[in-house]
């Protein structure tokens, strides 16, 4: 459905535009879960299990809006405030998950 371009110039810049399950967001979930390492296309593609052909595609994608960097053969999370808010969100949710299935220590 279209939406008028007020509508569309009133969209915050400052928001992530990431759809639960697609590969953008299987991505960023896991480099926030991992915010202070780097990795390759290929354990990025093992950890995620999103087709090994599609990974460099989105990763640059990711990079072009500014959402992951890399080095050499590594990728990681960017240093950006948007993404500082859903990585303390992703992990949160995480810890509690687990608080739920293995209960508090």
């Amino acid at each position: 459905m279209p939406i008028s371009i007020d509508q569309f110039n009133e969209e915050p810049s400052g928001v992530l535009d990431l759809q639960k399950g697609t590969n953008p967001y299987r991505i960023i979930q896991f480099l926030a879960e991992n915010e202070h390492q780097a990795f390759t296309q290929t354990e990025i593609h093992e950890a995620t299990g999103i087709n090994r052909g599609s990974v460099g595609a989105t990763l640059s994608r990711l990079e072009d809006r500014g959402l992951v960097r890399h080095r050499g053969r590594y990728w990681a999370i960017a240093e950006d405030d948007r993404l500082a808010g859903y990585a303390a969100q992703t992990q949160a949710s995480s810890a509690s998950t687990n608080d739920d299935y293995y209960g508090e220590e």
